[in-house]
């Protein structure tokens, strides 16, 4: 035999050796691939089948199965029974599949990702359709027909990291009680959004160590039982309620939550308790004011516990030393779980923080490091071990993780802004006292003028009729005072609970449409008496021009429709009610509102210029000396300076609201503007009282008059009676000048006695002459705005 007979004669052999030592599936495969489907991906044993009404037979080597655009009626029982090597299948738009019987998918001991996807018709999983899948680890059900949550507690899965999607099912309005139990033994991850939810029941995750349940974009549900984490082994540790219309939280199986996500949760106003969140991190929230209450949340231990913790962080740090640094890799970032990452330092230890965690699946060997621990409490109570010791070597203590964990600051957004400061609504507590000092002040103080005038025995004057409506705009303040002081006492210490419903609520915008009538309606009115008495004043003999009721109707008549408009606006739009706790219109988001917040600030101003203008006169006129007065002009003055002081003191507040809205941003910090609206916002509403009725003579002597009608002061009330009796007959208008001067002049040229009009009366008194019109007696109440 030649060699070249020799060379051909081994490779013959080698070949025939190599292919009756190949596996006998693999030639089977070769020629057992399904005629409608695309077997050329061999290398990764997948198939990709489409437009299939009936699922074939597949090869037993099959890794990853595609059944797309199919027109299958269901999914047969132990129809992947054969396929032991199968790892992915995926179904993806079919419009004809309803079920998926009994053992669909059954003991497949290598699957590891089943995903149903777009499947409309499908309306029936039968609850053994997913069952023995020991190696499962996402299980994806997406945009089916499904009517009632599917049945998922035969699964049984074993694998440490399991992740179940349900998702985009409009029909499906409840998850059940126990909907979870069985799945898996170990950690869950449940992504149930897009749903048509509406409720879930009590003890929905009974059974189950939960990771993660994220339920955003659930955007009928409105009801979390508050039992649904009621008997859950641990977790969740991350919540996510976002794009839910949710109103409340449970209390219970919060309590190792690190992350809670709410993000445009409306309807979220209020949350648990803030010790319900005990290892809370993160929170991204909807309401800034939600951030207050995880400001200062931090652990705080008694004497003993310090003592206790001293001891045995001792004890950790020698036995650190003796068995070197240790790296664990934490579960979701857990600060508690790198406790056990701490290298000794000079006086004390070094906390060596590393990545924050982001996918969880991407480190699937931290239950090496727990010992083979469970893993409900992994980081919250349960040993740590060394895997450079023997296991039996404890070197944590469980009440460190407990007891002796420091705690951290929550990260939390949106931040509280300059407007919504982390506080209650009156801050600072000399403000909680003042603010019901001042409100009752107001409240009484014009509740009694409006009764001492409304039942006056004289008749209604203009001067009376215009302190009727000052009364009541005081009285309108000094409401809203207290409805701010009442619930500052309610939620008192806990605001950033109640904030949203207070400021979104309908108090909040009846307590800003109180302050903004009132403070209005006061100004106006201010102005109007300023006027009034200036004009009393000025035009004292022009009869034909004297100021009547109905004159005066009229214009309080356009200033209540005035005021009305204002205070009607920010509730159907322009600015708003709701920005500050306070219920003032500091809204400037548009153009509108930025205008309405400047022509009132302008308003406010002008008439400030008003009053102190009419002042000015007045005080000058009765200073001339040609006009006598029986008060003393120091007395005028100080009185006229007091009420221009006080109206600007009331002013500066309202200027420093308006200007810090139009720059939208606060001149001063809102609480210290919370000092200028209790002490002097209101200022006007508890002094215009006394000053313009309370301190008069004219109104001490109602008052006398109406104790009278009940059998009291009856001495006193007779003797007022008697002034004002006496006072229509002495009241003078002082009339001395050009006139008095061209009437000596006229005597002297004839010689006799002065003419005297018959229409006109004169008088002597306290070395003055006056002289007033017969006919026409000013009423002591017109007499007494000389005197204010």
């Amino acid at each position: 035999m030649t060699e070249n007979d020799r060379h051909s004669l081994q490779v013959i052999t080698w070949a025939l050796f190599t292919l009756v030592t190949l596996p006998i599936e693999t030639l089977v495969d070769f020629d057992s691939c399904p005629t409608v489907c695309d077997c050329s991906e061999r290398k990764t044993y997948t198939i990709s089948c489409f437009d299939i009404d009936v699922i074939p037979t597949f090869p037993a080597s099959t890794d990853t199965l595609w059944l797309l655009e199919t027109r299958l009626k269901s999914v047969p029982g132990d129809v992947f029974s054969n396929l032991v090597n199968i790892s992915r299948i995926y179904i993806s738009v079919d419009l004809t599949l309803k079920r998926l019987e009994r053992h669909s998918f059954y003991n497949l001991k290598k699957i590891t990702h089943i995903e149903i996807r777009n499947a409309r018709s499908l309306s029936y999983i039968d609850p053994e359709a997913f069952k023995n899948l020991p190696n499962l680890k996402y299980l994806g059900i997406f945009n089916t027909g499904l009517t009632i949550f599917p049945d998922l507690t035969n699964i049984h899965s074993e694998d440490m990291n399991f992740i179940l999607e349900i998702t985009d099912h409009p029909y499906i309005s409840e998850v059940p009680a126990n909907s979870f139990r069985g799945i898996t033994n170990q950690v869950l991850t449940v992504m149930l959004y897009s749903n048509g939810f509406t409720d879930i029941q009590h003890h929905a995750f009974n059974g189950t160590k939960l990771d993660a349940v994220y339920l955003h974009r659930n955007r009928r549900l409105t009801r979390m039982d508050e039992r649904m984490f009621s008997g859950t082994v641990s977790g969740p540790m991350l919540l996510d309620v976002s794009l839910t219309a949710v109103s409340s939280l449970p209390t219970a199986g919060l309590e190792s939550l690190r992350e809670l996500m709410a993000r445009s949760a409306w309807n979220l106003k209020k949350l648990p308790p803030i010790k319900t969140f005990k290892h809370l991190t993160t929170a991204d929230l909807t309401y800034p004011s939600h951030c207050c209450g995880f400001k200062n949340l931090k652990k705080k231990r008694g004497y003993l516990e310090y003592i206790i913790c001293n001891l045995t962080a001792f004890y950790d740090q020698q036995q650190k030393r003796s068995v070197g640094p240790l790296t664990v890799p934490s579960l979701q970032g857990d600060p508690t779980a790198d406790t056990a990452d701490q290298e000794p330092s000079e006086g004390g230890f070094r906390d060596t923080q590393g990545d924050p965690w982001r996918d969880f699946h991407s480190s699937l060997n931290y239950h090496a490091y727990f010992g083979g621990q469970p893993d409900d409490d992994v980081g919250f109570g349960e040993t740590l071990k060394n895997p450079q010791e023997d296991t039996s070597q404890d070197f944590d203590n469980r009440y460190d993780y407990v007891v002796c964990e420091e705690g951290e600051e929550v990260t939390c957004a949106p931040a509280p802004d300059e407007f919504n400061p982390c506080e209650d609504i009156m801050g600072f507590s000399f403000l909680r006292v003042s603010v019901w000092f001042v409100s009752l002040l107001a409240v009484v103080g014009n509740m009694v003028v409006l009764l001492v005038l409304l039942t006056s025995h004289y008749k209604l004057s203009v001067s009376r009729f215009l302190m009727c409506h000052l009364a009541f705009a005081d009285l309108c303040m000094g409401i809203y005072l207290l409805l701010i002081a009442s619930v500052d006492l309610h939620t008192q210490a806990e605001y950033y609970n109640h904030a949203i419903d207070w400021q979104t609520g309908p108090g909040c915008g009846l307590a800003g449409f109180f302050t903004v009538f009132a403070s209005e309606l006061s100004v106006y009115t201010l102005t109007v008496i300023t006027l009034e008495r200036w004009y009393a004043i000025t035009f004292a003999m022009r009869l034909d021009r004297k100021l009547r009721l109905p004159h005066a109707t009229a214009v309080m008549l356009a200033g209540w429709l005035f005021c009305l408009l204002l205070a009607m606006l920010p509730l159907v739009g322009v600015s708003s009610y709701q920005k500050v706790s306070i219920c003032l219109p500091m809204d400037t988001q548009s153009t509108m509102a930025q205008v309405y917040i400047v022509s009132v600030l302008i308003l406010n101003i002008l008439a400030f210029l008003v009053i102190c203008t009419c002042y000015m006169k007045i005080y000058y006129a009765v200073h001339n000396p040609y006009y006598c007065s029986g008060s003393k002009d120091t007395n005028i003055a100080k009185r006229m300076a007091i009420l221009i002081f006080t109206d600007f003191l009331c002013m500066a507040p309202i200027s420093f609201y308006a200007m810090s809205a139009v720059v939208d941003r606060p001149l001063i910090t809102v609480s210290n503007s919370k000092i200028l609206l209790v002490l002097f916002y209101p200022l006007n509403s508890c002094a215009n009282p006394f000053l313009y009725a309370i301190f008069t003579k004219t109104f001490r002597g109602d008052v006398f008059i109406l104790l009278s009608k009940v059998g009291l002061c009856q001495r006193r009330a007779q003797l007022f009676r008697g002034q004002a009796v006496s006072s229509k007959g002495s009241s003078r208008v002082c009339r001395q000048g050009q006139g008095g001067k061209k009437r000596d002049t006229d005597r002297k040229r004839t010689g006799g006695p002065e003419e005297v009009p018959i229409h006109l009366q004169e008088y002597s008194g306290s070395g003055h002459t006056y002289i007033q019109p017969a006919s026409q007696q000013p009423s002591p109440e017109e007499s007494h705005s000389l005197e204010t």
